[in-house]
């Protein structure tokens, strides 16, 4: 038993993807299997149907009617279209003696006697397909529970199609998500990496130029440069980090063993104070022990804190600083007065690009906290937040040793 020559017909991407739909569900090889075997009919198949297309999604041939997945027919040749124009079955037991499809053409073209086409329908109701089967023999077919298995089965690839179709809108959406994220932290860490070069040049001019005698405006008009480009080196420097731990290769530590940190802690309260000096920034040590850690990035982190506090916090009211090492561990605390940070927004503080919302704009890309908490995981601690009561404290917490 052999079908005539099926016409070449154009596939379009939605039929392929269509195809591809079916074959996601694996359920669909042992549907058309338990088909042939309770009814007898050798051939079965899955066939996504439109106006102008009849296509062999799945395929179970036991009787080499010749016909494999993807295979195309002339859909003036099926009765699928039929199935399709009335949303129900077309069933024959015995093609002979049957008195609607005795003299049909299409039975007589394709050798079979025995014939089952039910409609395959999605949960929204659009019409997708057939699920058919046939055979040269005659099969009581049109039993009750025969049909109503036909139904019950189009009725699960039908439910399942929606399910995969959903799946794979799921998959794309997240593979789109990953390549954009991707993209955006490799431009990041490559516009980071070549912003360096002017900004070093610059901070070279200016250091050349304050070493020159200048006249008291010039000296002011140096000060804003070597200022401003302090300032773009640490936000460089943040992109930087940022690119560094989102593409996977986490922060880099130059980890030493018994750092005193006191003189660390110092500088860089020295350099804040400098630049804020209407500020006050009170410093609290009591370092028993030297901390195991890589210090330019203790540094990095506790500026981050007080420039963070210096920004957001109440102006009038000082930033206190402490720090406590003894055999527990390290501890930094950064407090700063203020109304408190809500609830909602505290769950973001450490999520890169967090801004709190505030009537005038703020300085900076919103990574100070995020780099500041993976400073904090890269020595495997902890950085947290309280804030309540006109108070916020962001404290790091590292273990001994």
């Amino acid at each position: 038993m052999s079908a005539e020559p099926a016409p070449v017909v154009a596939h379009d991407p939605q039929i392929a993807r269509d195809r591809a739909a079916i074959d996601r569900i694996a359920a669909v090889p042992s549907i058309l299997e338990v088909i042939t075997a309770v009814t007898g009919m050798r051939f079965a198949v899955v066939a996504r149907v439109t106006e102008a297309n009849w296509t062999a999604c799945a395929v179970h041939d036991s009787v080499d009617f010749g016909m494999g997945p993807g295979d195309d027919l002339a859909i003036e040749t099926t009765f699928c279209d039929q199935v399709r124009r009335q949303n129900g079955p077309v069933i024959m037991d015995h093609v002979a003696i049957d008195p609607v499809f005795h003299d049909h053409p299409v039975p007589a073209m394709y050798g079979f006697q025995s014939y089952i086409s039910v409609p395959i329908v999605r949960p929204d109701g659009a019409f997708f397909g057939t699920l058919c089967a046939l055979d040269p023999n005659p099969v009581e077919i049109s039993r009750p529970e025969r049909v109503e298995m036909f139904r019950l089965f189009a009725e699960l690839i039908g439910s399942q199609l929606e399910s995969a179709e959903r799946l794979t809108a799921s998959e794309a959406a997240l593979m789109d998500a990953r390549e954009t994220a991707e993209l955006r932290d490799q431009f990041i860490a490559v516009l980071g990496h070549d912003l360096r070069n002017p900004v070093a040049a610059i901070q070279a001019g200016a250091t050349l130029l304050a070493a020159r005698p200048l006249d008291e405006a010039a000296r002011g008009i140096v000060g804003q440069m070597q200022a401003s480009t302090a300032r773009m080196g640490r936000l460089i420097d943040d992109v930087l980090d940022f690119a560094r731990g989102r593409l996977g290769g986490g922060l880099p530590l130059a980890r030493r063993s018994g750092v005193a940190l006191g003189a660390v802690l110092e500088t860089v309260i020295g350099e804040l104070r400098a630049a804020h000096g209407d500020r006050d920034i009170p410093l609290d040590l009591a370092l028993e022990r030297p901390v195991d850690c890589d210090p330019n990035r203790i540094a990095q982190l506790l500026s981050n804190l007080v420039a963070n506090a210096l920004t957001h916090g109440s102006p009038g009211a000082p930033v206190q600083v402490a720090a406590r090492s003894d055999a527990d561990g390290f501890t930094l605390s950064v407090t700063n007065a203020g109304p408190p940070i809500p609830e909602a927004a505290r769950h973001r503080l450490f999520q890169p690009f967090s801004r709190p919302a505030a009537d005038t704009p703020r300085p900076g890309l919103g990574l100070g906290l995020y780099i500041a908490a993976r400073i904090a995981e890269a020595h495997h601690g902890t950085l947290s937040v309280t804030s309540a009561d006109g108070q916020t404290r962001f404290t790091l917490r590292m273990p001994a040793g």
